[in-house]
């Protein structure tokens, strides 16, 4: 299934990751991708506040490539930004990426498409696109009844 949203400021990008945030039940990965600056940590704030985490706790773990918070579910952000294109299966073992591809808590992957053959592996894939001033167009695809539910109540 796929659903595309517009975003037209910073504060509907978090709110979007807040609805979703708020329908997940543990065991997600979700793939964010998007450019320099187009909002995928404002994106994850959001999840954090759906999980019940303080949002002014993430900060894009580039230089840590994991930063793990407690909330009503665990929430594993990965920044992979620094990382080099691709990311083999080999590598994730090495660099201990593995244990987070298959969560008990949520797990959201900035750079997502940086890791190579995982297509069976995300939830929910997020495309951010930068529009013109604020705008983002975002588009979904993944798990029907996450979509679904947002489809239904989001505006």
């Amino acid at each position: 299934m796929f659903l595309e949203i517009e975003s037209t400021s910073p504060e509907e990008t978090t709110r979007l990751g807040l609805e979703i945030g708020r329908l997940l039940r543990g065991g997600e990965v979700i793939g964010i991708s998007g450019e320099l600056g187009a909002g995928k940590t404002q994106l994850v704030r959001g999840l954090a506040r759906g999980l019940d985490l303080a949002p002014e706790v993430i900060y894009s773990p580039s230089f840590t490539l994991v930063a793990e918070h407690e909330g009503r579910l665990r929430l594993n952000h990965i920044d992979l930004f620094r990382l080099g294109d691709p990311v083999e299966t080999t590598d994730r073992e090495e660099i201990g990426l593995a244990e987070y591809l298959a969560p008990s808590g949520v797990t959201a992957v900035e750079w997502h498409r940086k890791l190579r053959d995982c297509a069976d592996t995300w939830t929910l894939e997020i495309d951010i696109e930068p529009g013109e001033g604020n705008r983002r167009a975002i588009r979904l695809r993944g798990a029907e009844a996450i979509l679904a539910a947002l489809e239904r109540g989001w505006r």
